[in-house]
């Protein structure tokens, strides 16, 4: 057998875009040559994924898995929506988030150096997942939630797999009381974020430059009245946008005659302890990204040579 040196992988991997262990198995599927694992690599389909690294992805799933009182959210990303449906991909969106939630790694290019499930890295199963699919496919971004005691609840929104959907929602409570009180509690919380799309835990997490931006719209508004006038208006302005959107100044929407604080509040006398709402995350599939617009049709058909 050739012996495969680092750099050799790495010259392969630089001329095909291909994952770490694809190359290796190429070159020693090759005795070490470095065209002739290229031409192993293309009739594998392998290479092909490294071409469509440049497509738009905005579609795919939002997956998320709890465990105790850890959770993570995870956007995984594809170009067109049917690959959602797809039975391999929901797998590999599945996997991944369990990859964060064991590793602790949420930054997308950690993530995809990390050990997969099945064998090699996340990155050379998203590679081996192109390659077979057809479509290019990123990890979007991720995050976690913690806490020391207490439930991580969630909530996914037009699921189409168990912890697969179009909106993902964890919540954190803490508190030493009852985690059947605690879950369902967290579980309509989640189903409020995902409904409310809060932008903040409270008004001290709002952006500093969205608040004065808030504040200038106020004054705009108000312009020409007294300073000590203005200000009462900017105060109570300010109050009514923290209740647009800051989650604990938010009408419940189970309960709408109460804020998400107070019933949290409330619920510490069921609970047995007190609870603290300590932070949530929302990912909605594919917001901010700028989708391309096409005939979609047309391009499968003049992929396979075809008319539309």
């Amino acid at each position: 057998m050739a012996n495969i040196t680092a750099g050799m992988v790495k010259d392969l991997r630089e001329k095909t875009g291909v994952g770490m262990m694809d190359c290796k198995t190429a070159l020693n599927e090759t005795q070490g040559d470095i065209e002739a694992a290229i031409d192993w690599l293309r009739k594998k389909g392998l290479s092909k994924a490294a071409k469509k690294s440049d497509r738009v992805a905005a579609e795919g799933l939002v997956a998320v898995v709890v465990e105790g009182t850890k959770g993570v959210v995870a956007e995984i990303n594809s170009e067109t929506d049917f690959v959602a449906r797809n039975g391999d991909f929901q797998t590999l969106a599945r996997n991944i988030a369990a990859v964060a939630l064991k590793t602790g790694t949420t930054d997308p290019e950690a993530l995809k150096a990390a050990a997969y499930p099945a064998g090699g890295t996340v990155g050379d199963a998203i590679t081996h997942a192109i390659a077979t699919i057809g479509e290019n496919m990123t990890i979007r971004r991720a995050s976690a939630l913690s806490v020391g005691q207490g439930v991580i609840a969630s909530y996914v929104h037009n699921a189409v797999a168990d912890g697969l959907g179009k909106i993902g929602v964890i919540v954190a409570l803490e508190s030493s009381g009852s985690a059947d009180v605690l879950g369902d509690l967290g579980r309509k919380i989640a189903m409020h974020v995902a409904a409310a799309s809060p932008v903040a835990l409270d008004s001290t997490q709002i952006d500093p430059a969205v608040l004065e931006r808030e504040k200038n719209v106020l004054r705009e508004k108000n312009a020409g009245k007294p300073a000590n006038v203005l200000e009462k208006i900017i105060e109570s302005g300010l109050k009514t946008y923290y209740k647009e959107v800051c989650l604990v100044d938010q009408a419940f929407i189970h309960e709408p005659s109460k804020t998400v604080s107070q019933v949290v509040a409330e619920a510490g006398k069921a609970a047995g302890a007190p609870v603290a709402l300590k932070g949530f995350v929302r990912y909605s599939l594919g917001e901010g990204i700028e989708k391309q617009t096409g005939d979609f049709a047309a391009e499968v058909a003049a992929a396979a040579g075809g008319n539309a």
